[in-house]
């Protein structure tokens, strides 16, 4: 989930919690109910995206390496810890944000999550080489990041990482094409395009 700007509206789905909470999906924390802090254009990935995304992975993350360069309310991050992924990293530069995970993370005993503060495409670039299976990028629809956190993520994933993208639109076969990508699913929901994508 990103980080708040006044250009990225709430989306809500009928199966979505209030808007100030996020509902896990699946895995261990199924159905738990995390309170998320009331800032403006924060925008948890809706519940639909989240069950849509989680079965194209398949439910069981068990040892996976993610890394959530954009956490936010870590709404992608928890979904992850919760189908066993052995590490999460959960990048975020609001302070009031971070500390919300902090308390999630002790509410849950979700020892997978490593919370950190700060620039998610600058943190990215300290991670190994090759070293993440799933790498979570939900940036503000408004940023010009998208461009570096897609080279920051491709230096981290393995050969046959997955890359989860959300963006104000679908990205084309050629655009995916030209950074060296493939679309292996996609979904709209709402003003949502959701990418799952791979190394071409």
């Amino acid at each position: 989930m990103s980080r708040p700007t006044a250009q990225k509206t709430a989306q809500k789905t009928p199966a979505q919690a209030r808007p100030h909470e996020v509902r896990i999906i699946g895995g261990q924390w199924k159905r738990t109910k995390l309170p998320v802090a009331d800032k403006p254009g924060l925008r948890p990935t809706p519940d639909r995206v989240r069950e849509t995304l989680f079965n194209w992975l398949g439910q069981d993350l068990t040892g996976w390496r993610c890394l959530d360069m954009f956490a936010g309310t870590g709404a992608l991050g928890l979904e992850a810890a919760s189908r066993g992924a052995l590490e999460v990293y959960l990048f975020e530069t609001d302070a009031a944000l971070v500390a919300q995970l902090l308390q999630f993370r002790t509410r849950l005993g979700a020892t997978a999550l490593q919370i950190v503060r700060g620039d998610g495409v600058a943190l990215a670039g300290r991670l190994a080489a090759g070293s993440i299976d799933l790498v979570l990028l939900d940036p503000p629809f408004d940023t010009t990041q998208y461009a570096a956190a897609v080279a920051a993520a491709l230096r981290v994933l393995t050969p046959a990482g997955q890359l989860y993208l959300e963006a104000p639109e679908h990205w084309a076969a050629e655009k995916l094409a030209g950074l060296g990508l493939v679309e292996r699913r996609h979904l709209k929901a709402g003003a949502v395009h959701a990418h799952l994508l791979g190394r071409a």
